[in-house]
């Protein structure tokens, strides 16, 4: 069976987006999915939210195989065989974890020379640019996963390419300023671009048994990350932006052009401040947190204003994506 691949993306980072996207992950697994977080991000970020730096350097161990993606690709990124059989991360029994590796930008440069000789239809070409898709699937049935759910560095680069290749749905996730904008001006086009190459390198397959992604990479909508000191900033300067975000969406990222109004909003997540850090201390999201973890008095009540808020957007974004509800049954 294929799971459904949704990627938060956005070419722009500092949006919250390995926070965003560990915490659905976990709010998946509270509603009853399998799930696979994939960290596709060399600089790990999602892996060091989920696991201590001890069982982390485990994981990194060199003269054997590294427990990681950059692990799976190995081999093939080596010319020494296919993808390795991946090594899956169990977090709870709902919620496993394919681990990150800074390793993982070394296969930048092939990844990008491989591009082109699809259109040769090169056998060895589609083994590569497929890699990604290939290792993320076979770690999501190894792992009985139902959903999967990606975290890309924030760059326009080959390792990207691949790895939004390998995507059903895009979730953009988003920054109240000017430099969030431009990532969706960025972005839109881009994808097109990656989506319509695609398109024309699969008609060369010259692998038929080869199963290889659709590239469909569907934007379904944003998230607005509220900035983490919106307090100390003018209202109206926040607004501004804010306001200006649907238009930007709507005329980068949706294919035909849409009504002018604001239906690809998924969500606006409050910063969380003082809980963000209780979180990370303790590896686990903020609505799990307990009085033993320090979160009681106020903080008590902005654990279950979280639980709420991620459980709305979990929701929300299984409907944009039209993944049944009983999937997580």
């Amino acid at each position: 069976m294929i799971a459904p691949v949704l990627t938060f993306f956005n070419n722009k980072g500092g949006v919250g987006k390995t926070s965003l996207i560990y915490h659905l992950a976990w709010m998946y697994a509270e509603l009853g999915f399998n799930v696979l977080a994939a960290d596709l991000d060399p600089q790990a970020n999602l892996t060091g939210m989920f696991l201590k730096e001890d069982k982390v350097e485990t994981l990194w161990v060199d003269g054997s195989p590294r427990k990681t993606v950059y692990g799976a690709l190995q081999p093939l990124l080596d010319r020494t065989g296919d993808i390795a059989i991946p090594h899956v991360e169990e977090i709870t029994p709902r919620l496993n974890l394919l681990a990150g590796d800074l390793k993982l930008s070394s296969s930048e440069e092939e990844l990008s020379s491989q591009w082109p000789r699809c259109l040769d239809r090169d056998p060895g070409a589609f083994r590569v640019i497929s890699s990604l898709w290939r290792t993320i699937q076979q770690a999501a049935k190894d792992a009985s996963s139902q959903i999967i759910l990606v975290d890309v560095g924030p760059n326009l680069g080959a390792l990207n390419r691949a790895a939004l290749i390998a995507t059903d749905y895009v979730v953009v996730p988003l920054g109240a300023d000017l430099y969030s904008l431009q990532g969706l001006r960025n972005l839109g086009p881009t994808l097109r671009d990656w989506r319509q190459g695609w398109l024309e390198r699969l008609e060369r397959n010259p692998v038929p048994d080869l199963l290889m992604p659709a590239g469909g990479m569907k934007p379904i909508g944003y998230v607005i990350q509220q900035h983490s000191v919106r307090l100390n900033r003018p209202v109206m300067a926040y607004d501004k932006w804010v306001r200006r975000v649907p238009e930007e969406y709507r005329n980068n990222l949706v294919e035909p052009p849409h009504e002018n109004d604001d239906s690809f909003s998924l969500s606006t997540i409050k910063h969380y401040r003082s809980l963000l850090p209780m979180s990370q201390e303790a590896h686990k999201p903020i609505f799990k947190l307990t009085p033993a973890d320090n979160a009681f008095g106020s903080h008590a009540a902005a654990v279950k204003d979280a639980y709420a808020d991620f459980k709305s957007l979990a929701e929300e974004i299984l409907t944009r994506a039209s993944i049944p509800w009983g999937a997580g049954e």
